[in-house]
């Protein structure tokens, strides 16, 4: 048979095994948990809000509408109890929240105090600057002053504006060894004086020299004294620009003791003068108000007692009647005499 030469071929059944469904994750678990924790959180919420006074979610909503002047300012709602008793702390008066009157008028009284300075030093500041532009453009628009602007600094410093005035090797602001005022420095001076006379703030004027010594030595008339001259007289050229006398506060010579190149003393820079536009706070730091006078000792210090008068009736004999003790008036009268002239100076 013909089928007889083939071999015959198997026959392959597949049978495929249905199966259940996979085992599920436990994510759902972890949703379900953060959906209790919500609800929670909210049903606990809505438990505070309920429980929670008028007074109180208003000091809580101005907190974090305005945190830091609720944090200065005080008032209710600003976390600063230290009792859980509505109405604690030190104003026993107030029934919602934490209140402390006490300290909520510190605060406000040194906020305030601290508004006013700064209000103060920046309307200073802006004085100092115009009077700094003034200054420049006033130097600017005189030929014979732009040719000594190298030697014309301002500096501006929390003290106030510093205008200094510096000497040039070739071009000296005084002669030699005295207080005579070149011509071009007068110049300067009376421009400045002009330009100071509707300053509202107080001077200060300093005279500086180099090194070197003066030829009498420290014994004589040395830096000391000529620094000194040369401000006083750089203070009259500025008072005749037109410088009030009563807007300067100090007049002084401090020779070489602040020299402004320390490390070359002897440079002519260091021969200057130094005009000090000094600010409220500078001044008032620099010129207290004066110390109330120290009271007087009595007068009785110092002084010997006065001998006591000799008064035969003072110690009478034994067995003798008491007599009072009566001072003649003209005995009263030399003790007094004594006693002052005692007492008097020498």
């Amino acid at each position: 048979m013909a089928g007889d030469g083939k071999k015959l071929q198997p026959i392959i059944v597949k049978r495929v095994k249905k199966g259940g469904h996979a085992a599920h994750g436990g994510a759902w678990k972890i949703a379900y948990a953060d959906f209790v924790t919500a609800m929670m959180a909210f049903f606990l919420l809505m438990w505070l809000l309920g429980s929670t006074a008028k007074g109180e979610l208003q000091g809580i909503a101005s907190y974090f509408s305005n945190p830091v002047k609720v944090s200065l300012m005080g008032g209710n709602g600003t976390g600063n109890s230290n009792s859980i008793i509505p109405g604690g702390g030190r104003d026993l008066s107030a029934t919602n929240g934490q209140r402390d009157s006490g300290d909520t008028e510190r605060t406000t009284k040194e906020l305030g105090a601290q508004m006013a300075r700064a209000e103060l030093a920046r309307k200073e500041q802006e004085r100092i600057d115009a009077l700094e532009r003034k200054i420049s453009t006033m130097i600017d628009s005189n030929a014979k002053l732009g040719e000594y602007r190298s030697q014309i600094r301002m500096i501006k410093t929390p003290d106030g504006l510093h205008i200094l005035i510096v000497d040039d090797q070739n071009r000296a602001m005084f002669d030699t060894g005295s207080a005579l005022v070149k011509p071009y420095m007068q110049e300067i001076l009376r421009t400045l004086g002009k330009a100071l006379g509707d300053v509202e703030n107080h001077l200060a004027l300093a005279g500086h020299t180099d090194a070197s010594p003066y030829g009498s030595g420290d014994r004589g008339y040395s830096n000391w004294e000529l620094s000194a001259d040369r401000a006083n007289a750089s203070r009259r050229e500025l008072v005749a620009g037109g410088l009030p006398d009563n807007k300067l506060r100090r007049v002084e010579g401090l020779a070489a003791s602040v020299p402004l190149l320390p490390d070359k003393p002897l440079d002519p820079s260091n021969r200057r003068i130094s005009i000090v536009v000094m600010t409220k706070e500078y001044e008032e730091r620099m010129f207290p108000p004066a110390l109330p006078a120290a009271p007087l000792p009595p007068a009785s210090m110092g002084t010997a007692p006065a001998a006591p008068a000799t008064n035969p009736a003072a110690n009478p004999a034994p067995g003798a009647p008491m007599t009072p003790n009566i001072v003649p008036p003209l005995q009263i009268s030399a003790n007094l005499t004594k006693a002052s002239e005692e007492a008097s100076p020498r």
